[in-house]
């Protein structure tokens, strides 16, 4: 019975914790659409097609972890983390020039939560190796959020949902 409760407890905390974050989320946004800065990331085509390919690896990554996590296989949970962490196609098929170019391409903050990206996929598999539901369901919200700004940020025309919307009434 006492773990039923904690199994209640831990989504509710989690969805507490969501609302005040996608708030904040929401008003970091909001704040960029009123000077209208959005970035343009300009790439060859060659790793251009190597990055959407990425992206679609991490998506269907993520789906997997949906009943993986529910489930409590904590070992697909773990193997899907580090196989995020480790980057799916670009470590392994860019040469040392296109990684190079890559780069050069692309701006620092995307770099900078990029990296903080695939750290949180590494803290996300540590915890499915130690079995620690709650904290591997933190790091899935942490994920999933860093999909959700970067997408606002560096390809909003690929998501125009995602475009904050105008509105008086604030939560």
């Amino acid at each position: 019975m006492n773990s039923y409760r904690i199994f209640a407890i831990i989504p509710f905390t989690l969805f507490i914790a969501s609302c005040s974050d996608l708030h904040l989320t929401h008003e970091k946004a909001e704040a960029k659409t009123h000077i209208e800065q959005v970035t343009q990331i300009q790439l060859d085509d060659e790793i251009h097609e190597l990055l959407q390919q990425e992206m679609q690896a991490i998506q269907t990554g993520m789906m997997s972890l949906v009943p993986a996590i529910a489930s409590g296989d904590w070992e697909k949970v773990a193997d899907i983390g580090k196989n995020i962490e480790g980057s799916y196609l670009l470590k392994q098929k860019l040469t040392t020039e296109q990684r190079h170019a890559l780069h050069k391409s692309l701006p620092a903050e995307f770099i900078k939560r990029d990296q903080a990206f695939h750290h949180s996929a590494g803290m996300l598999a540590h915890a499915a190796e130690m079995g620690h539901p709650d904290i591997v369901n933190f790091y899935f919200y942490k994920l999933n959020t860093a999909c959700v700004e970067c997408h606002t940020e560096f390809a909003l025309e690929k998501f125009p949902a995602l475009k904050p919307k105008k509105s008086a009434h604030h939560h």
